[in-house]
């Protein structure tokens, strides 16, 4: 058992919470609050209401979650949006959201962790978003794109997409996990026309094609399950509590 006020405490610190900027009404840090104890932590990328379900049934007291409950400016607490409240606290289910912070930490953050996966090293970063770079760089050491791809295949095997317009020996290789569309105008400045992301849109089929690019998109939420797992196992291991990562077929 550990105190939600030190669990709380830590995240915010580890993850730079107060100097890492992010998009307009995304609020993160504690969103939801329980009785003050915390006995086993749930990690989810999102805050829905079938993720709360889990968590209680799961005898969790605390949530991680990657997207949180808030996102807009404020709404009636009514419809799905009262059940999502109310599933969290009539079983007591702090709620503890981090978005950008757990994208781009260079240990535990999605990007990082996604490179490492692949056994890519990281060189460089880029993409500014209020001061903060939010994208990585990688050095791709292999003879062709063959064994990237055969790499991502394993790893999402429900979620591989690609569009391969690029080099088929490229060297340097981004990553932005999620919706890493805004990362695309700024690759060819950094002499790179590979992307591993999570979601393109149809435009960028033509893009990939003109600009000659390999555009790698394998699920926004396959993507961003790994920074939310590696703070609660990180936290788990710290506060000798027990965690659970809540998974869902979500193969968007």
């Amino acid at each position: 058992m550990a105190s939600t006020d030190s669990i709380i405490s830590y995240c915010n610190d580890r993850l730079k919470l107060a100097s890492i900027p992010d998009f307009e009404n995304a609020y993160n840090g504690l969103q939801i609050e329980n009785n003050g104890t915390v006995t086993k932590i749930a990690a989810s990328v999102d805050a829905g209401l079938k993720p709360l379900q889990m968590a209680a049934e799961s005898g969790a007291d605390l949530l991680l979650c990657h997207h949180g409950l808030f996102w807009s400016p404020p709404l009636p607490l009514v419809d799905h949006n009262y059940a999502k409240i109310k599933a969290a606290i009539d079983a007591n289910i702090a709620v503890y959201s981090a978005h950008i912070p757990l994208d781009c930490h260079p240990e535990i953050g999605n990007n990082a962790l996604l490179a490492r996966a692949l056994e890519l090293e990281v060189i460089d970063h880029f993409l500014d978003y209020k001061g903060t770079s939010i994208a990585i760089i990688c050095q791709f050491k292999q003879a062709d794109r063959s064994h990237l791809s055969k790499q991502l295949k394993a790893l999402f095997p429900k979620t591989y997409s690609a569009l391969l317009y690029g080099s088929a020996a490229p060297e340097r290789i981004a990553i932005l996990t999620g919706s890493g569309q805004s990362a695309i105008p700024e690759l060819k400045a950094h002499q790179v026309d590979t992307l591993i992301t999570g979601e393109l849109r149809q435009q960028h089929f033509n893009t990939a094609q003109e600009l000659g690019l390999n555009l790698y998109y394998c699920g926004h939420y396959a993507t961003e399950t790994f920074g939310v797992q590696a703070l609660a196992r990180e936290l788990a291991e710290k506060f000798e509590i027990e965690w659970t990562f809540l998974d869902q077929d979500c193969t968007i």
